[in-house]
């Protein structure tokens, strides 16, 4: 029987005492001996990290392989972070309770820029030095990887390696680097080298980063010969066949997605430019609707949950969807399964779909129109009209749906006034579709749930060049709506929220910053920072004395204007898609043209080199 870390009188004064215990329902279990221990983490709260899908499936990858033991370790909640500090007790695993500083590598997640702080504190409960410099053979590799690994420099100092890109391809490489490299005796710094090697890892200490006087990179190189001047992320072009977990871990509490999670494709034609994940997740890669159904039949068998998701950047794309929800509804027809089809465009939602699923069970509609006005939509290449969104919010309410999430930015390239008055107008029109169906077949009063977030330019994005606005500047344009909307007729239909626009600002930073704003990170952490992307844990206030400390300049990063040649952060990896095709791009949104999606024509990004995906559908 395992021993837990925490005593019985720890567990019983903490909140959700089964975060830290682990045992969950097909936890892995291995004798660790003579294994290489990995230590998957999520540098956020349990429930946040068991809902993450990457982890699930590296999980049961690292776990297929006989010399290595994965296991899982994610942030303390407040109340056991101030017991493990005051009594000294090392960060610990969920599977075996063993200190996180025993062993081999440590994986850390990075899938938002308000987690950084919480990278620090995993490192610190763990005992592990926060400085990449001052490790040993005695600590663990530290590495990163997801989707913030593709501008890793603010972090760069805390990390070994980074991953570049998708898990699959080159982690078992990697770890049979590690166990030759151990059995002949290398130094850190050698298998660090030799890592370096390796197609889509990136060693920070071993580049120079030199700047002009006026801030921005003069040139960023290697120090040493095993490193590659250009890293390349990592694709895995067949998705049916490869790594998937049929019995993914099942958390004893409530998580944020308490479900069987289908991936049913990755990557995205869409090409909309203030999307990351539509970039660098190209080209897509569809899986077949058989694997599909097995695993659909496997995951709900074996974890007991009573809902299936199907992921993916955009469902509607899927081109076997309708085949594959056909299959789920019948397949599961009364045994309480609900369907849940998350990431659905307007233009594309059948009725013929929708009816289905709400057999099984309703569930609240949610649509992204991103832009109020069609002139701003064009702008970001969302490929919406306003004809389609209507029509889509009219068929979802003859469908039986009376509640509409709506997704925009605020704060997006060459916004005017009039584009965020249309943020209501446009919420205001889909309440009155609602109203347009006689009384007595409406199902109770319509609710139009706007939501604005704050636009943050990404790296690999046609926006990186974009700047951003003020918190002032943000506060006002949600001011604009917020008035526009209390004048609609239906205002009573309608409700408005809006993100924090002091958080926002710190993310642009974190997102676009260079290596100078890790000693920022650094100093806000010491100072109390942590759980950033948590409202009620935010502290602005010590983020402005980090930066005001450590002399770096927040405008620099955020607001001021970028040069179509200026040498970016990120600039040494190639994600596939090219500068020059971003380029393209960034200048066709200053101009308002709109460039087709994947299968209407191919815009020559640079990602059709990879000879597959939907590039090459016409030629299967």
């Amino acid at each position: 029987m395992r021993k837990l870390a925490l005593s019985d009188e720890i567990l019983l004064s903490i909140q959700q005492p089964a975060r830290y215990i682990g045992g969950e329902v097909n936890m892995c279990r291995k004798d660790p001996k003579g294994k290489i221990r990995f230590c998957m983490c999520f540098p956020d709260v349990y429930e946040i990290g068991m809902s993450h899908l990457g982890i699930q499936i590296l999980y049961d990858m690292f776990n297929k392989k006989e010399d290595v033991y994965c296991e899982r370790v994610y942030s303390p909640w407040m109340d056991l972070d101030a017991i493990m500090r005051e009594k000294h007790i090392p960060l610990f695993s969920m599977e075996t309770q063993d200190p996180i500083k025993n062993f081999d590598f440590l994986g850390i997640t990075l899938q938002y820029e308000m987690c950084y702080t919480n990278i620090l504190q995993i490192l610190d409960l763990s005992q592990i030095p926060l400085h990449a410099k001052d490790r040993t053979w005695d600590d663990p590799i530290v590495i990163g990887g997801g989707p913030c690994a593709l501008n890793p420099e603010p972090i760069a100092e805390f990390f070994d390696i980074f991953y570049i890109g998708e898990g699959e391809t080159v982690y078992y490489e990697l770890m049979d680097t590690y166990k030759e490299s151990r059995k002949q005796g290398d130094s850190r710094e050698t298998f660090l080298k030799k890592a370096a090697r390796i197609s889509g890892l990136y060693v920070p200490s071993l580049y120079t980063v030199e700047y002009h006087e006026d801030g921005t990179i003069k040139s960023f190189l290697p120090n040493c010969p095993e490193a590659p001047e250009t890293v390349q992320r990592q694709i895995m072009m067949e998705m049916t066949d490869t790594f998937y977990p049929e019995k993914p871990l099942v958390p004893f509490i409530k998580v944020t997605q308490d479900r069987v999670v289908l991936e049913i494709m990755r990557g995205c034609i869409r090409g909309c430019r203030f999307c990351q994940a539509g970039m660098i997740y190209r080209p897509v890669r569809e899986k077949k609707v058989e694997r599909l159904k097995e695993l659909a039949k496997q995951m709900l068998k074996s974890t007991g949950h009573e809902e299936i998701s199907l992921s993916s950047l955009s469902s509607s794309d899927y081109r076997s969807l309708e085949s594959l929800v056909r299959f789920l509804i019948e397949e599961f027809h009364g045994k309480g399964v609900n369907v849940s089809l998350p990431s659905l465009r307007i233009d594309a939602f059948s009725l013929d779909v929708m009816s289905k699923v709400q057999d099984v069970k309703k569930s609240s509609l949610t649509f992204a129109p991103e832009a109020g006005s069609q002139r701003l939509r064009d702008v970001i290449n969302k490929g919406l009209t306003e004809e389609e969104i209507i029509n889509g919010a009219s068929e979802a309410f003859r469908g039986g749906w009376n509640r509409v999430k709506l997704y925009f930015m605020l704060g997006l390239p060459t916004e005017t006034v009039e584009d965020m008055e249309g943020i209501a107008l446009l919420s205001e029109k889909i309440a009155e579709k609602y109203y347009e169906i006689p009384k007595d077949q409406r199902v109770g009063k319509v609710q139009v749930v706007a939501s604005t977030s704050f636009f943050v330019p990404k790296p690999f994005t046609p926006f990186q060049w974009a700047r951003m606005c003020t918190k002032e500047e943000f506060l006002g344009k949600a001011r604009v709506v917020n008035h526009k909307m209390k004048e609609m007729l239906n205002s009573k239909s309608l409700k408005y929220n809006w993100h924090e626009a002091d958080v926002t600002v710190l993310e642009g930073v974190l997102a676009r910053g260079d290596r100078r704003v890790g000693a920022v990170i650094e100093e806000a952490y010491k100072n109390g920072a942590l759980y950033d992307a948590w409202s009620e844990t935010f502290k602005n206030e010590i983020w402005m004395k980090a930066f005001e400390t450590c002399g770096v300049d927040i405008d620099f990063y955020t607001t001021r204007e970028r040069s179509l040649d200026e040498v970016f952060p990120w600039d040494f990896i190639d994600s596939g898609v090219t500068k020059e095709f971003l380029k393209r791009e960034w200048l066709n949104s200053i101009k308002g043209t709109v460039t087709p999606n994947c299968r209407e024509r191919c815009s020559g990004c640079g990602i059709r080199r990879f000879g597959g995906g939907v590039c090459y559908e016409d030629q299967n």
